[in-house]
């Protein structure tokens, strides 16, 4: 492990919520949103991700509201979400209930009337014409210059009030890949001087290994994607075998989020449902077994079955009772007490179960000492009897979501897209 990357102690058992606080209440509020951290720490939720709290810039803002990732000033807060003062509270009072907190930094690009426009010009990138640079595709951001020295500090000494004033637990870094390696190295070296930190990034390992080696956690972007494909018939179990074997080949110095949801996807990509259909929960159940950490967006508990607008008011209907609230609590509850299920720690092995549906049917066990976790996935639509090659793993074990001892020899029943958790 490299010498500006030491991971925090509490990050192989944990597990990320992303909230999204314009949409999370009516109010849009801070103080709002703290009213819901009794229920999320019930649900057994760990780290907290706010999506950008900073000003949004106004200049070529889309929507009512604009763009949570156009900023306008690092240093200070939305007053649509209230006051720092507000913020300090919120984090203050997640901090005494044993969450952590860490907040949505995009450190790439700035939105039009960003203070520096006008105080520090020569931070951002130039066209041809000498006009600031849009960034690919979306017109209501420019590109910052990290070639500029100036510019490298002052974007570290942004991220430091952050947690010298607000005291949060880290990072979640908004299109981490498309800044330049050693930005990332020199920021975390010199933030972490202040406390250890949480660095996730938004990229996937296997397209930049080399970001992997500066941040503790990142996207699964291509198991998500082939994911989808597997939905949609153009991809089959053995393709995503192979996916999470190339994963696995990375190795544990980095960890992997897995998710089916998230603020992009469900605004510009659909719902879960709308993406996986009945393959939704069988993907979750995957994403908070496996190695790495999972990843919920805000309403996903509900479930939430419609797409939220991005630029406007549009509030996650939480009148409606969290049905699957129970689901996500055990799921969330057992990747923290079971050291089974331990993300990049070098002690878990997992052993792929052979099985007479080898097409249709995860089936894996994770074990850690005398810590094992079985998981059966079915991704079909059929009803199947199946049969597995358990070996050594034959025995009692509880059953997750009903808590109840089951033994289990070489045999389960599965209904369409069903799936079972067991541990010891």
């Amino acid at each position: 492990m490299n010498n500006y990357k030491k991971r925090v102690a509490w990050l192989a058992n944990t597990n990320i919520y992303e909230v999204n606080v314009r949409q999370f209440t009516k109010e849009g509020t801070f103080n709002a949103f703290v009213q819901h951290l009794p229920r999320l720490k019930k649900m057994g939720v760990e780290v907290l991700w706010f999506m950008p709290i900073t000003p949004i810039a106004q200049e070529k803002r889309k929507g009512s509201l604009g763009s949570q990732y156009a900023c306008m000033d690092y240093t200070s807060i939305n007053p649509e979400f209230g006051s720092i003062l507000d913020f300090k509270n919120l984090v203050k009072t997640a901090h005494s209930m044993g969450f952590k907190v860490i907040i949505d930094w995009v450190a790439n690009h700035t939105g039009w009337d960003h203070v520096w426009t006008k105080s520090h010009p020569e931070y951002y990138l130039k066209d041809d014409a000498g006009n600031f640079k849009t960034a690919s595709g979306m017109d209501d951001i420019i590109e910052l210059d990290y070639s500029v020295p100036a510019l490298r500090k002052a974007m570290i000494e942004a991220m430091q009030f952050w947690i010298s004033e607000t005291n949060i637990d880290g990072f979640r870094c908004d299109l981490a890949a498309w800044v330049c390696l050693d930005f990332w190295q020199e920021a975390r070296l010199q933030l972490e001087i202040t406390k250890p930190l949480f660095w996730l990034g938004e990229f996937d390992e296997l397209d930049n290994p080399d970001y992997g080696t500066v941040f503790d956690a990142s996207y699964s972007w291509a198991w998500m994607h082939a994911t989808k494909e597997f939905a949609d018939g153009k991809k089959n179990l053995t393709d995503l075998w192979s996916l999470l074997k190339r994963y696995n080949d990375l190795g544990d110095s980095g960890m992997r989020a897995w998710f089916t949801s998230n603020h992009d996807e469900n605004s510009w990509n659909g719902t879960e449902y709308e993406k996986y259909g009945k393959l939704a929960l069988p993907l979750a159940v995957f994403s908070a077994t496996w190695n790495g950490v999972p990843l919920m967006y805000n309403g996903q508990e509900l479930p939430l079955l419609k797409r939220l607008q991005f630029f406007d008011k549009d509030m996650i209907p939480w009148e409606a009772d969290c049905l699957l609230n129970t689901f996500y609590t055990k799921l969330l509850q057992l990747k923290k007490s079971n050291n089974a299920l331990r993300g990049s720690d070098n002690n878990v092995a997992t052993h792929i179960i052979e099985t007479n549906e080898p097409d249709k049917v995860m089936c894996y066990v994770r074990v850690n000492g005398n810590h094992m976790v079985f998981v059966i996935i079915n991704l079909s639509d059929e009803h199947i009897q199946l049969e597995m090659k358990l070996n050594n793993f034959k025995g009692a074990y509880f059953d997750v979501l009903t808590n109840q001892e089951i033994k289990i020899e070489s045999s389960v029943v599965l209904d369409e897209y069903g799936f079972q958790v067991f541990y010891q």
